[in-house]
């Protein structure tokens, strides 16, 4: 029982059941991409709704003070004047109940009264129509409010019959035979305005509504496009933490774990000394370890490379090695060569390196039971390659590989544990997790071993503008 449906700044025509429907509450702008796709729209929708319920009132304000003007009278002047005080509040009843709903003051819904509303309106005017033409004029609006509330084809035909009733009213108010072409044309041309504009304001509308719509669909665009990188923001940091903890971490505690067992052996067999130097080993790596921990939580470059090269710290490692594996009963000789000119490499390139280095001998010392490791390192100018040779048991790529997608306790996981897995616990995921860290600087990584052959882990790393030197 609503005027407002009839002209709302942003909801639909009105109509019972229709989509959008309600005051500019009802589909207030929730973000400022949308306030300004919608203002322009919304601005002429607030006139013309402003204008409707304002020049209702003001020809109904001039049909009263007509009635009521010294001269002549018709009859009952007072009893009409009463009537379209009754006119007046039912309308100004129906605009309040529907704005303050539309802006969720009341629970109360007057759009499910809508066509009784309009009926009641149209039912008080056509009475006092018929008690003076003086209120003629009011269809003017009232022809808005059927547009609007009604079907096409029901708004055309009740403005036709509330033009014939008009016309008649001036005609007989003039007392004329026949009425006046003014009478005839002024309602006429008032109707024809009526529908034409009400024609427009639905396209206006409908123009309002796609307007919405296509900021609704992009405002969800862009909240699932935020939400997509967030995800793959998050897949990619669990990746990196996966290497960083899988190259750094699980290795270091593996060498841990190998001290302790050994310094164990120590004390059994009643050497305390190698059993000290053993503890310190473990203390050292644990010291190590805990570095890097902190380090790749900030994101930062491995600490073994603070102040040194990636030369030095290769070095250092397969000295590490050789002690590590020297404390767990085995004779492995691990040593660094250097083929070119050394250069300064960008970080994410010295990071793969070490990390390369360190997977793949704590899986020789681990693993391979060799008895030589060699780390070659050459610079090539355009790019820097890296081999890590052993002379161990070796195993079949083909079965480590589907000990890796199997998961371990196959018989291909056996076999990877006795070879150059790539990873600490024989899944597979170290040589995985290397070969993305490759790959990841356009650059490429080979493995050649078989039963009894040992095995070789090639690096090849491009340091040309399109290869290495992007991810610096």
């Amino acid at each position: 029982m609503s005027a407002t449906p009839a002209l709302n700044t942003s909801g639909g025509p009105g109509r019972p059941g229709a989509a959008g429907t309600g005051s500019s509450g009802a589909h207030a702008p929730k973000d400022p991409l949308s306030a300004v796709e919608s203002a322009s729209s919304e601005a002429i929708l607030r006139v013309l709704r402003v204008t409707l319920h304002i020049g209702f009132a003001a020809l109904l304000v001039v049909g009263v003070v007509r009635l009521l003007a010294p001269g002549p009278r018709g009859s009952f002047p007072f009893l009409w004047s009463g009537l379209a005080l009754v006119l007046a509040a039912v309308y100004l009843t129906g605009t309040v109940l529907e704005h303050r709903h539309a802006a969720g003051r009341i629970r109360f819904n007057p759009r499910r009264y809508g066509l009784q509303w309009l009926a009641a309106v149209t039912a008080l005017w056509v009475l006092l129509l018929a008690g003076s033409a003086d209120f003629a004029w009011l269809a003017f609006p009232l022809f808005f409010l059927h547009l609007h509330l009604l079907p096409r084809r029901a708004a055309l035909l009740t403005i036709a019959l509330m033009t014939a009733a008009v016309i008649a009213s001036q005609w007989s108010a003039s007392g004329d035979p026949v009425p006046h072409a003014a009478a005839v044309v002024g309602p006429l041309f008032g109707a024809a305005f009526a529908v034409i504009t009400g024609l427009a304001y639905v396209a206006l509308y409908r123009e309002a509504e796609n307007q919405r719509r296509a900021a609704d669909e992009l405002r969800r665009t862009r909240q699932e496009l935020a939400a997509s990188q967030h995800e793959a923001g998050v897949l990619a940091e669990r990746e990196r933490l996966a290497r960083e903890i899988h190259d750094t971490l699980a290795q270091g505690l593996s060498s841990i774990v190998l001290l302790a067992r050994a310094a164990e052996q120590s004390l059994a067999h009643g050497d305390p000394v190698t059993a000290g130097s053993r503890v310190a080993m473990m203390q050292q790596t644990a010291a190590d370890n805990l570095a890097e921990a902190r380090s790749f939580v900030r994101g930062l470059s491995s600490p073994q490379l603070h102040d040194t090269t990636l030369v030095e710290a290769l070095r250092r490692l397969c000295e590490e090695t050789g002690r590590s594996a020297a404390a767990g009963g085995a004779a492995l000789r691990c040593r660094l060569e250097v083929d070119g000119e050394p250069a300064e490499l960008p970080q994410p390139h010295q990071v793969a390196l070490l990390r390369a280095a360190q997977a793949s001998l704590a899986n020789v010392r681990d693993h391979a039971s060799a008895g030589n490791a060699v780390v070659t390192l050459t610079f090539l100018g355009t790019e820097v390659t890296m081999d890590i040779y052993d002379d161990g048991v070796g195993f079949d790529p083909d079965l480590a590989a589907g000990a890796g997608a199997a998961g371990a306790g196959s018989a291909g996981a056996g076999t990877a544990r006795a070879g150059h897995d790539g990873g600490a616990d024989g899944s597979g995921f170290g040589l995985r997790s290397l070969r993305e860290r490759v790959e990841a600087l356009s650059g490429s990584l080979e493995l050649e071993t078989a039963p009894g052959e040992g095995t070789v882990v090639a690096i090849r790393l491009p340091l040309d503008p399109a290869g290495g030197d992007a991810g610096d």
